[in-house]
């Protein structure tokens, strides 16, 4: 099926949330929207053609100066050449080794003749520096520096563990992202660092983090709680990230939630228009309109194919935006024919049956298939009799438990 998807660029039009002290102080480097650019690049997004391309390579030539990741764009593209050659990348590089030397001077300097608010403030400039135009390992090991200074307010440490984790992020090392993040919640929670700006900002970056591990429930929870509040426009545009809380939360909001938060939300609607995808998919999915939930499917897969953090688990998405509609579909019958089905979402009798068997035999679907007569049978489980089952095992469990305890107090 044929879809009409914008050709990315790399001058994008930013909306934001709301503004904070905060997001003002926030180092822009390095560019998650370059991050995002470049992915589009190496998955062969819509669109990512080879101006796209030209333009990704002409703002890491002259706008963050970065031969670190020109040449990892080259490697990973399998381009040679491009805006700078070899000789240009190796001068940029002894220009950046001077500049950094004068960098530490500065600290040297402070150290010597000013205080420790200025010492700071040279490590910071060395961090911002690195993480700009410097590798992934040298702009860690500036934030890490910074960090281990003895006087940094745990407001300014988690400010920069928060910098380190874009970092990481940004080179896909989610590993170490995730430890700054968590590192960063335990100084917010612990060390009294965290003020509401902070804690709020810090539950995007978390959220985020659960959705490159799979955590979609727990993501969703902590994105939903931030649409009204939304300040972090160094991590990701305002508009990607309301598509993070949409397709995070329609698979478990209940209908009348994802009407009041996701259809009507204020925050949402300023922004419809430029997500048309994304709301259609929702709102055939609210309407019951299944066939145009299909196309709309179809339509979104282009969408999450571009989408670093949505990428890495494509097929689990569509999987899950397919078991959602035929859930909701068979809520409304205790059994329907296949073709009735096939109807509905516009599909073959074929279509249905393979995928609602698929679902059917990993326990995602409480429905059974009468091949023979061409019916699909909905088999709700009796809640009574789940609950009563459920605390004979937990039970079982519990009585297991005491008596291992039992045994050791007894030695």
């Amino acid at each position: 099926m044929e879809t009409s998807t914008p050709t990315p660029t790399v001058e994008k039009k930013k909306k934001v949330g709301q503004p904070s002290a905060a997001e003002e102080t926030a180092s822009p480097y390095p560019d998650m929207d370059l991050c995002q650019d470049i992915h589009k690049l190496s998955v062969k997004a819509v669109g990512a053609d080879a101006t796209f391309q030209a333009k990704v390579f002409k703002q890491v030539a002259t706008e963050l100066e970065s031969p670190g990741i020109y040449r990892s764009m080259q490697t990973k593209l399998g381009v040679e050449g491009g805006v700078l050659s070899e000789a240009d990348l190796l001068a940029m590089e002894a220009k950046h080794a001077n500049h950094l030397e004068e960098l530490e001077a500065k600290v040297e300097d402070a150290k010597e003749n000013a205080g420790d608010m200025e010492v700071m403030e040279a490590r910071v400039e060395i961090a911002r520096f690195a993480a700009k135009s410097l590798s992934k390992d040298q702009a860690l090991e500036a934030y890490k520096k910074l960090l281990d200074l003895s006087k940094v307010s745990s407001g300014k440490k988690i400010d920069a563990l928060m910098e380190s984790s874009r970092v990481a992020s940004f080179y896909g090392d989610a590993t170490k992202s995730t430890e700054m993040i968590d590192s960063a919640q335990k100084l917010a929670t612990e060390g009294g660092g965290g003020d509401w700006d902070r804690r709020n900002r810090l539950k995007v970056y978390r959220g985020l983090s659960r959705l490159l591990e799979r955590d979609i429930k727990g993501a969703a929870s902590l994105l939903i709680d931030c649409i009204a509040t939304f300040s972090c426009n160094e991590i990701c545009s305002y508009e990607s990230f309301i598509v993070y809380a949409i397709i995070s939360n329609v698979l478990y909001l209940p209908r009348p939630q994802i009407k009041e938060k996701l259809l009507d939300g204020p925050e949402v609607l300023s922004i419809a228009s430029d997500i048309p995808e994304v709301m259609k998919l929702v709102r055939s999915l609210y309407e019951c309109d299944y066939k145009a939930y299909l196309h709309a499917m179809v339509e979104v897969e282009a969408v999450l194919q571009a989408d670093r953090y949505l990428y890495p688990h494509l097929s689990f998405w569509m999987r899950e935006l397919h078991i959602i509609a035929y859930k909701q579909f068979l809520d409304s019958y205790q059994s329907v024919t296949l073709q009735a089905m096939a109807d509905s979402f516009g599909v073959s009798t074929e279509f249905i049956d393979y995928h609602a068997s698929r679902f059917i035999a990993a326990g995602r679907l409480s429905a059974k298939i009468d091949k023979y007569g061409g019916v699909v049978v909905t088999n709700r489980p009796d809640l009574k009799n789940a609950q009563y089952r459920d605390m004979i095992q937990k039970g079982d469990l519990l009585l297991n438990r005491i008596q291992k305890l039992a045994r050791v107090v007894d030695l």
